[in-house]
């Protein structure tokens, strides 16, 4: 099953904040929070995988 469009620009929208977050947690700029960066990675996967199951679009 493929993701559609929309389902597509929501998954990289997370990944894109989850990777800044990282980012400045990196650089000691924005030090909050103690998770490992495969964890933030299946959180993304199961939020894209819900929004795949509950979009009309991609249920095609």
């Amino acid at each position: 099953m493929m993701p559609c469009k929309k389902c597509s620009g929501v998954c990289g929208a997370i990944f894109l904040v989850i990777g800044i977050l990282f980012l400045l947690q990196d650089l000691s700029i924005w030090n909050f929070w103690g998770i490992n960066w495969y964890t933030a990675l299946f959180i993304v996967l199961g939020i894209g995988k819900i929004a795949m199951g509950k979009c009309p679009d991609c249920q095609k």
